[in-house]
């Protein structure tokens, strides 16, 4: 059979659709292996028709991926854009945010937020003072109502979208899928067709995939999810991933600080002097616990 060059639109186990131009391919990897994303650009070695495996992954100029203790999962691959949908209610966590948005500077994805549901003014002010922190750090903050105000939110959108691939994630209850189905005509429709490449039946929410808005610009649903782990990031990698310590790095008395309860550190001081917030500093202390514990076999 043929050699065939494509996208992998939709990941689900070990299970992938790819785009491999105007055709839609169920594809399988050779053996065990399950380490690819969506967004990845693949060789594909046809079985049939419809069918392809896996033969390789081209180099990838971004990967986003969380990880605990046991095991990794791949996000997205060939990102540059994160955009994370919150919402003026259900209350979001500024746990996922904090840890979305390391992830985003680790893997040099440049980091949106979103705020949806802006015409429940009950809770605007309150959620606003909550999303100044992030604002403060650089990280843009576009306010929408994808239910109130359809046309506005594509508008302010669109602009952030074009030319990019990103990735949308949310706790669920954001209005995330509401956005996506604005911003993605068919979205519904294209659900429905890789659902039922994929063999997922009714399960359409619980795998991620690639939709193309034109030959430049596409966007990533992943499902909703309510942990976000960095296990994979080491102590140097996690320091460099908030930017508010960088002005502080390399200006502490121990060349190998850890930046938790060493004399003279910058990045201490920082704290102390209002110029890093605490829940920052308390989340960088905790990924740095999270990334040492090792599992004892």
């Amino acid at each position: 059979m043929s050699a065939a060059s494509g996208v992998i639109i939709a990941a689900h186990g070990r299970h992938y659709v790819a785009q491999a131009g105007s055709q839609r391919l169920h594809c399988v990897t050779r053996g065990k292996k399950s380490d690819v994303a969506v967004g990845d650009t693949v060789t594909l070695k046809m079985t049939s028709s419809d069918q392809a495996v896996i033969e390789g992954i081209e180099e990838r100029r971004t990967l986003l991926y969380r990880s605990d203790q046991y095991k990794s999962k791949l996000l997205a691959a060939n990102v540059t854009r994160l955009l994370i949908v919150v919402a003026t209610e259900p209350a979001f966590s500024d746990d996922l945010i904090s840890r979305a948005l390391v992830a985003a500077e680790s893997a040099g994805v440049q980091a949106h937020i979103i705020l949806n549901k802006i015409d429940v003014t009950a809770s605007l002010e309150k959620t606003r003072g909550r999303l100044a922190l992030y604002a403060g750090l650089g990280y843009p903050v576009h306010e929408v109502s994808a239910r109130t105000a359809p046309e506005e939110a594509v508008a302010k959108l669109m602009p952030v979208l074009q030319g990019q691939s990103s990735i949308f994630i949310g706790q669920s209850g954001m209005g995330k899928s509401s956005l996506i189905n604005l911003l993605v005509p068919d979205a519904d429709i294209a659900v429905r067709e890789i659902s039922a490449a994929l063999d997922t039946g009714k399960h359409t929410t619980t795998f991620t995939r690639l939709y193309a808005i034109d030959d430049a610009t596409s966007v990533i649903d992943s499902p909703g999810f309510q942990e976000f782990g960095l296990h994979q990031l080491t102590e140097g990698m996690l320091e460099r991933a908030f930017p508010e310590f960088a002005p502080c790095l390399g200006h502490c008395r121990f060349y190998n600080c850890h930046h938790i309860s060493e004399p003279d550190c910058a990045v201490l001081a920082g704290v102390k002097e209002g110029r890093i917030a605490p829940m920052r500093h308390a989340l960088y202390a905790q990924l740095r616990h999270e990334s040492m514990q090792t599992i004892g076999y």
